[in-house]
């Protein structure tokens, strides 16, 4: 198991349920088959569970060592100082893919988490927006001039399947390959159709979603609320983030970072944006460059080659991987157009 650690990890693959359909842009992304279902979501290096209702089992959203049943998260617990440093791996990755407009939602932060969940982690996100289908948009914050009253009147007209009360209450905004968005907690916020997204987050699955219907699924209070009562789930929305200005702060512009000899390194969310997580890419149109852990890498473009103890392993787009503290530097060599998602942990 040690030698494990000191290599590059992958995974077998992970789709999670969810109430809305999607998942037909994997075709492209992963090779899968180019159909839309209820497994539209691929959780990447996960140690968290997803709070599906009904659940397809414990261990569900749990990401397994390939070819293996080895929990990611029994290596972390197991192996902290080889695995991390000793620092905890607080950060969830996935992939999604929407064929339908997802639920008005906002997630709690970290006071909100310890006093109704008791957890130490909300749910800030960053969106790196990868493939889209012909319309396709985000909904970011409320408009300007949206009141609790507003909010309460949207969530009971929402209960009607066919009404849509929350598209007239947030910020429609078109979906283009290569937006970087961070989502504060608390922030109001939908996927809409067509979006196939790499997102980067805290390790939780808490969403509140208040609205009734997704497409043609009713959901149930306890999707809506996560168990609190309404009034309780709805304070988790922070009115005061609308207009131009959250979007502003949330649409997020690549900057340079490293200039490599064939590509660049660029940082699309950082610490200064966000404690909870950092967000970096690779591109390398030719030649070699090395990578280190912690850190979960997902292949977004090209082909290439990844170094290991035993060799070397070609990576291609849709591969994703964990480097461990104690693999050190790893050489990653492109063959053509490489591109790579470096997902870091909290710095502290």
């Amino acid at each position: 198991m040690i030698s494990l650690t000191q290599n590059p990890i992958f995974f077998n693959r992970n789709r999670v349920a969810r109430v809305y359909t999607g998942g037909k842009l994997f075709n492209p992304f992963f090779g899968d088959e180019a159909v839309d279902g209820n497994l539209p979501e691929e959780w990447v290096a996960s140690r968290v569970k997803a709070l599906n209702e009904p659940s397809a089992g414990p261990d569900e959203g749990l990401s397994m060592v390939e070819g293996t049943d080895i929990p990611f998260a029994s290596l972390l617990e197991k192996y902290p100082r080889e695995m991390t440093g000793g620092k905890k791996f607080d950060v969830l990755v996935k992939l999604l893919d929407s064929a339908v407009r997802l639920p008005a939602q906002t997630h709690p932060d970290k006071t909100f988490s310890r006093a109704h969940f008791k957890s130490d982690h909300g749910k800030t996100e960053s969106w790196l927006i990868v493939d889209t289908r012909p319309g396709a948009a985000i909904y970011f914050g409320f408009k300007d001039g949206i009141t609790r009253e507003k909010l309460e009147q949207a969530v009971d007209l929402s209960d009607k399947q066919g009404e849509d009360p929350f598209s007239e209450l947030m910020q429609r905004v078109p979906a283009r390959v290569g937006d970087v968005w961070l989502i504060p907690a608390r922030v109001a916020h939908a996927i809409g159709a067509g979006c196939l997204i790499l997102e980067v987050q805290e390790p939780t699955d808490f969403t509140v979603q208040p609205e009734r219907w997704c497409d043609s699924y009713r959901l149930s209070d306890r999707q809506m609320y996560l168990g609190l009562d309404r009034k309780t789930a709805l304070d988790c929305f922070d009115l005061s983030q609308t207009g131009e200005g959250v979007i502003q702060r949330g649409k997020k512009t690549p900057m340079p970072i490293e200039q490599l000899p064939k590509g660049v390194k660029e940082a699309l969310i950082t610490y200064q944006d966000t404690p909870c997580f950092a967000v970096n890419r690779i591109r390398l149109d030719a030649g070699k460059t090395a990578i280190s852990g912690p850190a979960v890498f997902v292949v977004t473009a090209g082909t290439g080659a990844l170094a290991t103890a035993t060799g070397s392993r070609p990576i291609k787009k849709g591969d994703y991987f964990f480097v461990p503290f104690a693999a050190g530097a790893v050489e990653v060599t492109a063959v053509a157009g490489l591109e790579i998602v470096e997902c870091l942990p909290p710095a502290a």
